[in-house]
């Protein structure tokens, strides 16, 4: 199972977009207390997320949710959605994605990761790195619409 350091998470590719038909990906994360992406918006594929371990805040549309072990969220294709770590211990979640887009803007902005651990947290993208990354974002489909959850 292949490891990637993705901002300041861990992803294993449990389920790899080439290894199917139909670009079916699914990924786990592991990610620190606080951790929180950018609201986003996924122009080509839903996301399901189903929670592992710890608790997760996730906002969906208007919607705020938290999610727990064994409780899934659906962000669907076209509504914008982030999450929240909420736990001190972190968490760990699933993502089940059916195109190929999520995966590949994964793993460009991932490096492989040099131990089964969290990263050294790098703290919030530069101005620069972030017009970096909404560029690749958008590559994939991926489109940053707001800030992420405080």
């Amino acid at each position: 199972m292949q490891a990637l350091w993705f901002f300041n998470t861990l992803v294993r590719v449990w389920v790899s977009e080439v290894e199917g038909q139909d670009g079916l990906s699914v990924l786990e994360h592991w990610a620190p207390y606080g951790d929180s992406l950018p609201l986003h918006i996924h122009h080509t594929e839903d996301e399901v997320v189903i929670v592992l371990e710890g608790e997760v805040r996730f906002l969906v549309g208007d919607t705020s949710r938290r999610v727990l072990p064994f409780q899934e969220i659906l962000a669907p294709k076209g509504v914008p959605h982030t999450y929240r770590v909420e736990s001190p211990e972190g968490a760990r979640w699933v993502t089940v994605t059916a195109h190929r887009d999520f995966e590949r803007f994964v793993r460009a902005m991932s490096r492989p990761a040099e131990r089964e651990a969290l990263p050294s947290p790098t703290g919030p993208p530069s101005p620069g790195e972030m017009e970096r990354v909404t560029k690749i974002a958008q590559t994939y489909g991926i489109e940053f619409v707001g800030p992420p959850l405080g």
